[in-house]
C-alpha cells in the first residue's frame, strides 16, 4: 500500500474507532450509572461515573483531532494510547477481582488492550514512513520522540 492511501486509510479507522469513546462517555454523562444497568443507585458513585464518561469522551475527541495530520501526531497518539491502555488494566484488575462484566465491557476491554494499541503501532508505521518520505512536519514530531534521525541536519 502506497504511503498516502495508507495514512488515509489509518485516518479512516481513527476516525471511526474514535466514535466508540466519544459514543460510550457521551452515553455515560447524559445517563449516568442507571444508563449501564444495576441496582441501587450510589449519587457519588453515579458522579464519579459521569466524570469519568466525560473524561472518555475528552479521549475519543482527541483521538479525532489527531486525524488531519495524522502522520504529524506521533506523540499525542502515544500519551492517548498510553491513557487507554492504563484504563483497560484497570478493567482486567476488577474483572480478576470482581468477575466478568457484562459483554460490552468485555468488548471495551478488547478495544483498550488490543484495538487501541494496533493503531498506535499503524500510526508509528504511517509517521515514520512520512518521516523517511521527508515531511518536514512529520520529521520534527517523530525525531524528537521516536528516536528516529533527523535527515535534515548536518551530523
Amino acid at each position: 500500500m502506497d504511503t498516502d492511501k495508507e495514512r488515509r486509510a489509518l485516518q479512516r479507522v481513527v476516525a471511526a474507532a474514535a466514535l466508540v469513546p466519544v459514543a460510550a462517555g457521551l452515553y455515560g454523562v447524559l445517563f449516568g450509572q442507571a444508563g449501564i444497568g444495576g441496582g441501587r443507585l450510589d449519587v457519588s458513585a453515579d458522579s464519579h461515573f459521569r466524570y469519568l464518561s466525560g473524561m472518555l469522551m475528552g479521549v475519543g475527541i482527541l483521538f479525532w483531532s489527531t486525524v488531519p495530520a495524522i502522520d504529524t501526531k506521533a506523540t499525542l497518539f502515544r500519551f492517548l494510547t498510553l491513557v487507554v491502555v492504563l484504563g483497560g488494566l484497570s478493567r482486567l484488575l476488577g474483572l480478576w477481582l470482581t468477575g466478568v462484566p457484562s459483554l460490552t465491557m468485555l468488548a471495551a476491554l478488547g478495544m483498550e488492550l488490543v484495538v487501541t494499541p494496533l493503531l498506535c503501532l499503524w500510526q508509528t508505521r504511517v509517521a515514520n514512513r512520512a518521516a523517511a518520505r521527508g515531511d518536514i512536519a512529520a520529521r520534527g514530531d517523530i525525531a524528537q520522540h521516536s528516536g528516529v534521525a533527523d535527515l535534515t541536519r548536518a551530523p
